[in-house]
């Protein structure tokens, strides 16, 4: 789509138009503005993230760890694409911290990479309590 930064492999390039191309969504408690083909989300964010849900499309993707929690709780999950490294960082946020109940989840997919790397998408199958 645009410039690319001169250490950006040719086969890196496909997979940077799409996500430059994508729609971005940013929930933040700090910022006012975003760019990047991004909308910043205010208000209540459960009626937000519904409110995309019900559009066309493939999906939302949701990154870190405050925000797949809270949507967690709002039963808004459901797929949990997880990538583990082969690192063990010791410290840190845990991704399931502030659940007060638990998720079922079956195995959908799980490929192996030759770093070591294994990402695992689970499907939710019982929201454990949750409200859906």
């Amino acid at each position: 789509m645009g410039l690319w930064p001169g250490w950006v492999q040719p086969w890196q390039v496909p997979f940077g138009d799409a996500v430059d191309a994508a729609p971005k969504y940013v929930v933040s408690s700090s910022l006012t503005d975003v760019d990047w083909n991004a909308e910043l989300l205010d208000g209540d964010l459960v009626t937000r993230i519904r409110d995309l849900k019900e559009q066309p499309g493939r999906g939302l993707f949701v990154g870190g760890v405050t925000l797949p929690a809270a949507l967690a709780r709002a039963g808004l999950i459901d797929e949990y694409a997880l990538l583990v490294h082969p690192v063990l960082a010791g410290h840190g946020p845990r991704l399931a911290a502030g659940l007060a109940d638990h998720l079922t989840l079956s195995l959908v997919q799980r490929d192996v990479f030759r770093s070591g790397v294994t990402a695992l998408r689970y499907r939710l199958t019982d929201p454990g309590g949750y409200d859906t």
